[in-house]
């Protein structure tokens, strides 16, 4: 059995495993997007590493694009096997790969109608019909039921806590009499998410690809987050007549800031305010999460009993046309908005960082990771100037974080993921997801809890197991 890195090694994006057994069945473990990674990123998006119509069966851990958005590109070169899912991870995955088709389609459409005449046409990395025939070929796997895919190979999933369907992936794989049990993390949540219960405990594993995006961080904020948010709102809205622009993905995260923006008004807090949430794809991805309760913590789920819809409150309007997006910018009015994508570098929310990056009486809140590349990230690391629409903006609005409101683990919760396993039965660790200095550092907190065969594979490299 060998176990192929095609992406996600040595980087947080762009998720592929490849799990080859000696009867040439091929595993797909994930197949993400890359994204944030600068002017390489389209490239690395346009070259698997191995050939789809080689691969038997893809397992789909969820539905962040960085882990299921060239899937339609899989299925476009030839792919033609099953997709094994959760139902809530199907269900995102749909509305997140049509977004994803239409974008592309816009974005190779403009491009050719400002193309030179010497210049090829520019062909969309996949469409909504490639996203459509995808979806044909999904198969739905509950959490915690032990699914039989055939004599040698069985499935289970649990529910790793990140996102509503997202899962860890356990195989049981039998090759010449002998049993091998591999684990992939996929990406693990909190133990003390706002809103989704806690990462199942799962059956010992002798191989563990593992996430480690924080793999060095500790999620500690001195206050709650909704105190936190509440100190922004006020010191930009109330005390300077400023907006607060929040670049949040549209799954997970924005369903975070809505509960904890909700959880301030049932407390009689709220400040008296428009909140927009300029982003189509976020309406419907939270009606998806309304639409799998079974996701929710035990606290959530009281919460429900007096309240019915945990997601809304005074003052809230989804944004839906792009007309109306335009138009919020033309609004001086003291304002909230939260807008995709959650790193700052497409989408709608780069528009509104452009119109009010320049003045101090405004703040950008960032409110999880943001790769070192992305406008986000440039942000979070203090750059006093950065580049916007080919425009060259001075960073004079104040910039935040609450670092606590990532839907990632950080090294604790990694940690606690891995305490139902024996270190000593554990053959190997592969650490994936996670910048590279990150992951040598959460290598030795695994050593010290007496995992001793830690790996940290590179883009492309294969090991024999």
């Amino acid at each position: 059995m060998k176990i192929a890195f095609h992406g996600a090694a040595r980087a947080v994006t762009g998720s592929k495993h490849l799990i080859k057994l000696e009867d040439n069945t091929q595993i797909l473990l994930d197949c993400g997007m890359f994204q944030g990674m600068g002017t390489a990123t389209d490239k690395l998006n346009g070259y698997f590493g191995f050939k789809p119509t080689e691969v038997t069966m893809m397992i789909l851990s969820h539905a962040h694009i960085d882990h299921c958005g060239l899937l339609p590109r899989l299925v476009a070169e030839g792919f033609s096997g099953p997709i094994y899912a959760t139902p809530g991870t199907m269900d995102l995955a749909r509305i997140l790969l049509l977004d994803s088709a239409k974008i592309h389609e816009q974005d190779a459409e403009y491009s050719n109608a400002n193309r030179n005449i010497d210049q090829p046409e520019e062909m969309p990395l996949y469409t909504e019909e490639d996203v459509i025939k995808t979806m044909g070929q999904f198969k739905i796997v509950e959490y915690g039921q032990s699914f039989q895919i055939n004599d040698n190979i069985s499935l289970l999933l649990t529910d790793a806590g990140h996102v509503v369907g997202s899962a860890a992936v356990h195989l049981t794989i039998t090759e010449f009499g002998k049993q091998t049990q591999l684990t992939f993390s996929g990406d693990i949540g909190r133990y003390t998410d706002l809103l989704l219960r806690s990462p199942q405990t799962f059956p010992q594993a002798d191989y563990i690809i593992m996430e480690s995006t924080y793999g060095d961080s500790l999620h500690k904020d001195q206050e709650p987050i909704e105190e936190l948010l509440l100190d922004v709102i006020r010191d930009t809205c109330l005390r300077k007549k400023g907006k607060v622009i929040i670049p949040a993905f549209s799954v997970g995260r924005t369903q975070e800031l809505l509960f904890a923006l909700n959880a301030l008004e049932l407390n009689g807090k709220l400040p008296d305010l428009n909140y927009y949430v300029d982003s189509p794809l976020a309406m419907q991805a939270t009606q998806v999460l309304k639409n799998h309760p079974d996701v929710y913590n035990n606290g959530t789920k009281q919460l429900l009993k007096i309240d019915d819809d945990i997601f809304a409150f005074k003052g809230l309007r989804f944004i839906e046309s792009a007309q109306e997006s335009m138009a919020l910018n033309q609004d001086n009015r003291p304002c909230v908005i939260i807008s995709s994508s959650g790193m700052a570098e497409g989408g709608r929310v780069r528009h509104h960082i452009r119109n009010n990056i320049e003045s101090d009486k405004n703040t950008i809140l960032l409110v999880g990771y943001c790769d070192p590349h992305s406008l986000g990230g440039q942000l979070m690391a203090g750059n006093k100037t950065v580049d916007i629409f080919r425009e060259h903006l001075q960073v004079l609005a104040d910039v935040k974080t609450i670092k606590s409101m990532s839907a990632h683990g950080d090294y604790e919760d990694l940690l606690h993921f891995l305490s139902c396993q024996d270190p000593k039965a554990n053959k190997q660790i592969f650490l994936v997801h996670g910048e590279y200095e990150v992951q040598q550092r959460f290598a030795d907190h695994l050593r010290e809890k007496g995992f001793k065969h830690i790996a940290i594979p590179s883009y492309h490299q294969e090991y024999e197991i």
